[in-house]
C-alpha cells in the first residue's frame, strides 16, 4: 500500500516539478524580504515597525500564509494517523502543489512585467542574494537526498522552509551584516578618517534634522558652487558608509567646501558621522517625531537628529544655524554656547526656510547679497523632493512621493493652497505615516486638521491611522471628504469625479508606482 501511495503522489507532483515550483516561489519571496530590509536600511527597529502597518500585517495575516500554517497543522496530525489513508496525503500534496504553481506563475508574470520587487544592487545585497541562493539550494538538495523515497516528507520540509523564510532571511542578513561591518564598513570609515585628516583647510558643513536636509543641502550646494569648489554627498547617501565612500571616491585637493547631509536612526549616530567629517559649520533644519520609533525616545531623537551631537562636535570657533520656524530648534538655540544663528522666520512659502538657511550660511562664508540673489533667482522654482507634472484631463500633479514627515506634509498642504485657481479643487493622496511611535495618533490628527482646512478630497491609502486623520479633518469643520481606498481600482473610482482641468492633486509619501501612473498624462 505504501508503494502505491508513493506512486500516486509522484504522479500528482513529481519531486522535480515540486522542486522547481518551490525554487521559483522561494526566490521571489527571498528577493522581497531582502528588498524590504534594504528599504528599512537594515535597521531592526524600522523593519519591525513595518509590521504595525496594514501592509505589514498582511504579510502574515493574508489568506495564503494562513493557509500554509493550516497545511502544516494538517500534515502534523496526518502523520499521527494510519499510513494507509492515502487519499488524505494525496489531497495535501495536491493543494500544496497548486499553491506553489500559482506562486510560481506570479513570479514569472512579475519578471516579464518588471513589477517584481527586488533590492537595489549593492555589494551588500549581492552578497545577501548569493548567500540566500546557496542556503535554499543546499536545503533543497539535502531534503531531496534524505527524502527521495517519500514525497510527503519532502514536501513537508519544503513547506516548513517556506514558512520560516522571513526568519531565515533575517538570520542571514544579521550574519552578512556582521561581516560587512567588520570587513567593509569599519575599514572604509577608518580610511575616510585618514583621508579627511589630510585636508587641513577643507571647510566642512554638516546638515542634520528630521526633515529638510536634502533641500537645504541642494540649495546650499548651488549657491556656493558659484564661488567655491564644492563637494556634496550624493542623493540620500547620508550614512557613515555613504559619507565615507564620498570622501574616498570624490574628495580632491581642489575642493574648498564639503557639504555633508547626515542621517541617523540611533543615538550616537550623528556623533559618529561628525568624527568622520570634522564639521566647522552645522545646520539643523528642523525636528519632529519622524523616526521616533527607531530612536525609542524623544531624548534620543533630539540627541541625534535634533542636533545635540552635531553642536557638541563643532570646534570652539564653529558656528551653528537653526531653523527658527521649528519649536525644537528655538529651544535648542537657548542652550548653545558657541556662535549661533536662527534663520527662516520670514519664510512664508513652502521650502523658503530651506533657501533662507542656505543663504545665511553662504553669507557667513563671505558671499555678497547680490551674488547669493543671482543664484537664487535661477533656482526659485526648484523644490528638491517635489515635482510638478501634468496629469490626465489637465489636472496638475504635485509629486512628493520620495518620503514624508509630519512637518513636510503640512508644509506641502500650505503650498498647494497657494496654487489654487478660481474654483479648482485640491486633492491629496497619501498613506499614513510610519515610525512615529507614541506620537502617531496626535500627529495624524494634526495632519487631518490641515487636510480639512486645505483640501476638498483626501484619499488615504493605508488603514492604520485613517480614523485619526478623518477625526482631525472633521474637527476643522470643513466640507473635505476623507476616504479610505487601498488599491488602484478603488483610488481611481474615488478620484475620478475630481479629474477636471484646474484641479491639483498632491501625491504624498511612499505611494506605489501604479497609483502614480493612473493620474499622470500618458
Amino acid at each position: 500500500m505504501i508503494n502505491q501511495l508513493n506512486q500516486l503522489l509522484f504522479l500528482l507532483g513529481s519531486f522535480w516539478l515540486l522542486s522547481i515550483l518551490w525554487f521559483f516561489r522561494t526566490t521571489r519571496a527571498m528577493l522581497f524580504w531582502i528588498y524590504l530590509w534594504q528599504l528599512k536600511d537594515y535597521h531592526w527597529g524600522r523593519f519591525l515597525d513595518h509590521f504595525r502597518t496594514d501592509k505589514g500585517k498582511k504579510l502574515f495575516l493574508a489568506p495564503l500564509p494562513i493557509l500554509k500554517i493550516v497545511l502544516v497543522i494538517y500534515a502534523y496530525f496526518l502523520s499521527l494517523t494510519d499510513m494507509t489513508i492515502w487519499q488524505l496525503y494525496a489531497i495535501w500534496i495536491t493543494v500544496l502543489s497548486i499553491l506553489y504553481l500559482l506562486e510560481s506563475y506570479k513570479f514569472i508574470r512579475e519578471v516579464f512585467s518588471r513589477t517584481l520587487k527586488t533590492p537595489i544592487l549593492t555589494i551588500k545585497t549581492i552578497a545577501l542574494v548569493i548567500a540566500m541562493f546557496i542556503v535554499q539550494s543546499v536545503f533543497l538538495y539535502v531534503s531531496f537526498q534524505n527524502q527521495q523515497s517519500y514525497m510527503y516528507w519532502f514536501a513537508f520540509y519544503l513547506l516548513l522552509f517556506d514558512i520560516f523564510l522571513p526568519l531565515t532571511t533575517a538570520l542571514i542578513i544579521f550574519f552578512v551584516h556582521f561581516f560587512t561591518v567588520i570587513f567593509f564598513r569599519n575599514r572604509i570609515i577608518r580610511l575616510a578618517k585618514q583621508k579627511r585628516s589630510k585636508f587641513k583647510d577643507l571647510l566642512v558643513i554638516g546638515i542634520t534634522g528630521s526633515y529638510g536636509k536634502t533641500s537645504t543641502k541642494e540649495f546650499l550646494y548651488k549657491i556656493l558652487l558659484s564661488k567655491f569648489k564644492v563637494l556634496t554627498t550624493k542623493e540620500n547617501k547620508n550614512s557613515e558608509a555613504g559619507i565615507s565612500q564620498t570622501i574616498l571616491q570624490d574628495l580632491t585637493k581642489e575642493h574648498q567646501v564639503f557639504i555633508a547631509e547626515m542621517g541617523a536612526y540611533n543615538r550616537g549616530g550623528i556623533k559618529l558621522l561628525c568624527d568622520i567629517i570634522k564639521p566647522k559649520i552645522g545646520i539643523i533644519t528642523g525636528v519632529n517625531e519622524q523616526h521616533l520609533t527607531t530612536f525609542g525616545s524623544m531624548e534620543n531623537l533630539l540627541s541625534a537628529e535634533g542636533g545635540k551631537e552635531l553642536i557638541e562636535s563643532l570646534p570652539e570657533d564653529g558656528v551653528i544655524f537653526l531653523n527658527e520656524k521649528n519649536r525644537y530648534c528655538r529651544e535648542i538655540y537657548q542652550k548653545i554656547k558657541i556662535r549661533k544663528y536662527l534663520y527662516g522666520k520670514e519664510a512664508k512659502l513652502f521650502s523658503e526656510e530651506n533657501i533662507l538657511g542656505a543663504m545665511a550660511v553662504a553669507k557667513e562664508l563671505g558671499m555678497t547679497g547680490s551674488e547669493i540673489e543671482s543664484v537664487c533667482q535661477s533656482m526659485k522654482d526648484d523644490i528638491p523632493g517635489m515635482a510638478t507634472k501634468q496629469g490626465v484631463n489637465g489636472i496638475t500633479i504635485i509629486d512628493s512621493t520620495y518620503s514624508a514627515n509630519p512637518d513636510g506634509v503640512i508644509a506641502h498642504l500650505d503650498y498647494i493652497k497657494t496654487l489654487r485657481r478660481d474654483q479648482g479643487k485640491l486633492i491629496i493622496v497619501m498613506p499614513c505615516l510610519i515610525e512615529l511611535g507614541k506620537a502617531s495618533k496626535e500627529v495624524h490628527k494634526r495632519i487631518g486638521e490641515k487636510i480639512g482646512e486645505v483640501c476638498d478630497l483626501a484619499i488615504i491609502t493605508s488603514r492604520e491611522r485613517f480614523k485619526d486623520i478623518k477625526e482631525g479633518a472633521e474637527k476643522s469643520a470643513s466640507n473635505c471628504k476623507v476616504l479610505y481606498a487601498a488599491n488602484k481600482k478603488e483610488i481611481l473610482s474615488t478620484v475620478k469625479p475630481y479629474l477636471d482641468k484646474g484641479n491639483i492633486v498632491l501625491l504624498e509619501g511612499r505611494l506605489e508606482q501604479p497609483i502614480i501612473n493612473l493620474l499622470l498624462k500618458n
